[in-house]
């Protein structure tokens, strides 16, 4: 069963009041209203209310020579760190393909979704909070990670040689991942020339531009 937690404690809380919000049906300016113990904003004069609900974003542990592939940012938050793969999920989208596809905008290969690690929940005190849904992955047959238009560049790298990571929240997902393939690695036998170096050279050949997606 998929692990469900909180990566993280929130010290905080986002509020939307701190921003003017208007009526998309009369132009009213919303006000504060408590809803089911909630306070939100909602029109004074009708029943439209403002509904904060969380970011839905992806992460995928993609498996490649025995490592990981990681990408280091180009962007902030977390410039010139690493992290997983992954991003936003559009509305108009299914998490798995969101996450296929953000895989193949930042490390420019095909990657197969090959399980679920788990969906999280990740506070935050300055913006939306978010869900995250972790994926395994593995690079399609021939793919070459690349760095795409987010990235410095890309590395494969073994569990216990990995670089800074961006954000905690990828940390608990490899923690997660670790642990959840501990009980087959015990069972399955071991076959020499399985690891990857320690930190490949990455590749700096660069995706077509677009426009970035803060995290």
């Amino acid at each position: 069963m998929p692990h469900i937690g909180a990566l993280g404690a929130a010290s905080g809380r986002y509020s939307p009041l701190e921003v003017g919000h208007f009526c998309i049906n009369c132009g009213a300016p919303l006000v504060p209203r408590v809803i089911e113990g909630r306070e939100v904003e909602a029109c004074p004069h009708d029943s439209f209310v403002l509904w904060r609900d969380p970011k839905v974003s992806t992460a995928v542990v993609v498996m490649a020579g025995g490592g990981i592939v990681l990408g280091r940012r180009a962007i902030e938050p977390g410039y010139g760190l690493w992290c997983l793969p992954g991003g936003f999920v559009n509305d108009d989208e299914d998490p798995a393909v969101a996450a296929a596809r953000e895989c193949f905008e930042e490390i420019s290969a095909e990657v197969e979704l090959t399980g679920l690690i788990g969906v999280y929940h990740i506070p935050k005190t300055d913006a939306p909070s978010m869900v995250a849904i972790a994926y395994r992955g593995r690079l399609v047959d021939g793919a070459q990670p690349s760095a795409g238009a987010e990235m410095l560049e890309v590395g494969v790298f073994q569990f216990d040689s990995l670089p800074p990571l961006a954000f905690p929240s990828h940390k608990s997902v490899l923690a997660e991942y670790l642990r959840s393939r501990a009980p087959a690695e015990a069972a399955a036998p071991r076959s020499e020339g399985a690891e990857a170096p320690r930190g490949t050279q990455p590749s700096r050949l660069q995706a077509p531009t677009r426009p970035p997606r803060r995290r």
